[in-house]
């Protein structure tokens, strides 16, 4: 999985001219789904995003996270953080997970952000829509989290 994380002052996800999911401050995720993701990972995965201390402290330092500042969450599902362009100018999206699975552990992200947060603090995009985003960045403040970089591999249908 893959969830790039900015920092907002606030953002908000348009369906057909129509919002349907924003947030203050907080975070604006943008979600990507692998083959061989599991439910386990998205576990875990939230627990880094919602400990993830970016956000100021009273000195300005990065010292709080969004449990801390009370903040808001804004996920989008977004296949394309699994785009690969190493061979040619037109990008492959097969490193991205088969939809059913993507919007399974989509949901499920946002179901753990929504049980931690309280669902009014958590904005969802539309899976498998055209969507509009727009934001309002708080830095710019932005990060990226691969797990497989994390070093999160996927053993048996676990995290190890």
């Amino acid at each position: 999985m893959r969830a790039l994380i900015q920092r907002v002052e606030r953002a908000q996800v348009e369906v057909a001219g129509e919002v349907v999911g924003s947030c203050g401050a907080g975070y604006l995720v943008l979600l990507g789904v692998a083959p061989g993701d599991d439910e386990a990972l998205v576990e875990r995965l939230w627990r880094k995003v919602a400990a993830l201390r970016i956000c100021a402290d009273e000195q300005g330092k990065t010292n709080r996270s969004l449990v801390d500042t009370g903040g808001s969450l804004l996920v989008v599902s977004q296949f394309t953080l699994y785009a690969d362009a190493r061979r040619g100018n037109r990008p492959s999206f097969t490193g991205a997970a088969e939809p059913a699975l993507a919007k399974h552990l989509y949901e499920r992200f946002c179901e753990l952000a929504e049980a931690s947060l309280g669902e009014d603090r958590v904005g969802r995009g539309v899976f498998g829509a055209e969507m509009r985003v727009s934001l309002v960045n708080d830095g710019p403040f932005t990060v990226l989290l691969d797990t497989d970089e994390l070093g999160w591999t996927q053993q048996g249908g676990s995290c190890a």
